[in-house]
């Protein structure tokens, strides 16, 4: 009986870079992540840059492409669907996220079948390179996804992610701009993935690139989009808080007319009266909508994990077998 040979083909690695007018800093970006990953493709998507992006980029080597929709969560979008590859690498394009973590990142995901490794930023090389007011933002709105769908992550809103394929194309990605981590992060506790966290330094953007991140206003966009997917994935969860809501107010204003009606038999004030049977009736009325539509996001959420298990898991290569413990079937 012959030897008998497992043959794998090498996983494909595509390393993602969304860039926004980062030409002082992609060069150095793309060549650090060749340099680690020198088998993956690097993908450069401009988002409408006003520098030159693109033409550094293309110069470092990378593979250039263009999305003209402005937004984080528009490109992200727009690399999933257009690339194919087993396993993908996310980072900004601004030289803050360190390179050789890739490595231990996608190690991480194969050995352990993981969906999605985050590259958590709970160290600085730099003083400064991650702002006090940005740590406090991130902790509270971590916290509060935490507390809402599963308190899985310590830095839900890190840009460096690592993927499976599975996960990249069974994501719907309908944000548009920074929110979009916080899409990805909901989306793995929905479907109850197996994700990950390593520990990875975080640096200074280099002289000359600007952060794109506003604080305040993109603090508050990722805040709507936690109660929105709140009110999306926990329907019954979100409409059972505004029931509360309503029924408390309303027997604020009808428990005195109520207590003076069983004394009396009188109603004083009608028109208070009124109010209240109709906060009353919107109350019950959330109520009856969250338990509906609760079992419509249990559908939603059944079509979502069969769309993600269609596709297969970065499990680690078989290693080659040698002829004494061959399967006959594989001879």
């Amino acid at each position: 009986m012959g030897s008998a040979v497992l043959k794998t083909e090498p996983m494909r690695i595509a390393v993602l870079l969304p860039c926004y007018n980062e030409a002082a800093a992609i060069d150095g970006v793309v060549r650090e992540f060749r340099a680690v990953l020198p088998a993956a493709t690097i993908y450069v998507y401009d988002n409408d840059s006003s520098d030159d992006t693109m033409a550094v980029a293309r110069a470092a080597g990378a593979v250039v492409r263009g999305e003209p929709l402005r937004g984080k969560g528009n490109v992200v979008r727009r690399m999933f669907a257009d690339i194919e590859a087993d396993i993908y690498v996310m980072a900004d394009g601004d030289g803050t996220y360190h390179a050789p973590s890739a490595i231990p990142m996608i190690r991480r995901l194969v050995e352990d079948n993981l969906d999605m490794v985050v590259g958590t930023r709970l160290h600085s090389e730099v003083d400064g390179a991650f702002r006090a007011g940005h740590q406090f933002g991130n902790r509270m709105l971590t916290g509060f996804v935490g507390w809402l769908f599963g308190n899985r992550f310590q830095d839900m809103l890190s840009g460096y992610r690592v993927f499976s394929r599975r996960f990249a194309k069974s994501f719907p990605a309908l944000s548009q701009g920074f929110e979009i981590e916080t899409e990805l992060a909901v989306h793995a506790l929905e479907l109850r993935m197996p994700v990950a966290e390593v520990s990875t330094p975080y640096g200074a953007r280099p002289e000359g690139s600007q952060s794109k991140l506003r604080t305040y206003r993109d603090g508050f966009r990722i805040l709507m989009t936690i109660l929105m997917l709140f009110k999306e994935e926990r329907p019954l969860g979100f409409f059972s808080l505004v029931f509360a809501l309503l029924f408390g107010l309303a027997s604020l204003l009808g428990g005195p007319l109520v207590v003076e009606w069983l004394d009396t038999g009188l109603v004083p004030r009608f028109p208070t009266a009124i109010l209240a049977t109709g906060v009353m009736i919107l109350a019950f009325l959330s109520l009856s909508s969250g338990f509906v539509l609760d079992t419509v996001t249990l559908g939603r959420r059944e079509m979502k994990r069969m769309a993600y298990l269609s596709i297969p898991g970065p499990s680690p290569a078989p290693q080659p077998a040698e002829a004494a413990s061959a399967d006959p079937a594989l001879v």
